[in-house]
């Protein structure tokens, strides 16, 4: 059976960080697990940013220029996001990768987490 929802592609094991996390803390874990942003969640599950690898640049700017490498998750994170819901179907899920040009989005169910789906996934799904 053809997948024919997020749902059926997203990947439901994520990392993901708390926004009081310090920042090379997080930076360390996108390192180690090969990944390029993640999302921020608090202490319910619920999304609440994202920090990616270009909001990770002004700690590099802040630690060569001013020697300072302090700051959380939450002072670095992008809070305007884009989320899709486990329901919406894959024409929906391509039309919006085609417009935003986003890798990956939050799938988000009531306000909770609950996985995250990629371009690669679509593209594995009508293999």
């Amino acid at each position: 059976m053809k997948p024919r929802a997020v749902k059926d592609i997203m990947a439901k094991r994520l990392v993901t960080f708390q926004p009081d996390m310090h920042v090379r803390a997080a930076i360390e874990s996108l390192l180690k697990h090969k990944i390029s942003g993640a999302p921020v969640v608090d202490e319910n599950g619920t999304l609440i940013g994202v920090l990616s690898e270009i909001d990770c640049m002004p700690t590099i700017i802040q630690d060569l220029y001013y020697s300072d490498s302090g700051g959380s998750v939450g002072d670095f994170m992008s809070t305007e996001l884009t989320t899709v819901n486990s329901e919406m179907g894959l024409v929906d899920l391509a039309e919006i990768f085609q417009k935003k040009h986003f890798r990956r989005l939050p799938v988000v169910d009531n306000g909770i987490l609950v996985g995250q789906v990629s371009r690669r996934d679509v593209l594995k799904a009508i293999q």
